[in-house]
């Protein structure tokens, strides 16, 4: 009798979700969008370069965090068509001088700046979202990590980049000039 009790009550518990099954469901997704433009004072979203991050072309972000992980999408509108582009989050909001978003975000940091060290400047432990155009300059990507952001330093931007990403020892993680930056809240 006891057996089949807990034959019965196993698949209950699963269902009912007692260990916490709100864990695992997804957090509202949280979006951040922009129209690039030539850097402003309070400028989110800025292109370095117009000739391949025209002014008007756009870009959103969205993070959704589960109890399985963090899911990052971008999509981008606008971009020179057919052309290769890296994107990475960073560490710092956008600025006028594309350096001020500072490093790539990384999950376990490198102690080493800049991080070319392809045990942590890779696509594991860092958000990598490149991608190529189509013939009308949009795109959509998207990744997903099994670990979260922390809480008290989170990304606070995403670059476009002139190249994909590199990843062999001494360029992990490079991808050429900072063409875009739009800032995460």
């Amino acid at each position: 009798m006891l057996t089949h009790a807990l034959a019965l009550a196993l698949p209950f518990t699963m269902i009912t979700g007692v260990a916490g099954a709100t864990d695992i469901a997804p957090s509202r997704p949280a979006a951040t969008a922009g129209t690039f433009m030539p850097y402003r004072p309070g400028s989110t979203a800025i292109t370095y370069d117009p000739a391949v991050v025209p002014a008007g072309a756009t870009a959103t972000l969205t993070i959704t965090t589960t109890g399985y992980g963090t899911e990052v999408a971008l999509a981008v509108t606008g971009l020179t068509a057919n052309r290769m582009y890296g994107a990475h989050l960073h560490t710092a909001p956008c600025a006028a001088d594309p350096d001020a978003a500072g490093p790539h975000y990384q999950n376990h940091p490198d102690p080493v700046t800049p991080s070319v060290n392809p045990v942590y400047a890779n696509p594991r432990n860092e958000i990598w979202l490149d991608f190529t155009a189509d013939t009308t300059g949009a795109a959509t990507t998207s990744v997903h990590h099994g670990w979260s952001f922390r809480p008290s330093a989170p990304p606070r931007s995403v670059v476009l980049h002139a190249e994909h990403t590199h990843t062999a020892a001494g360029e992990a993680g490079k991808a050429g000039a900072r063409l875009a930056c739009l800032t995460l809240p």
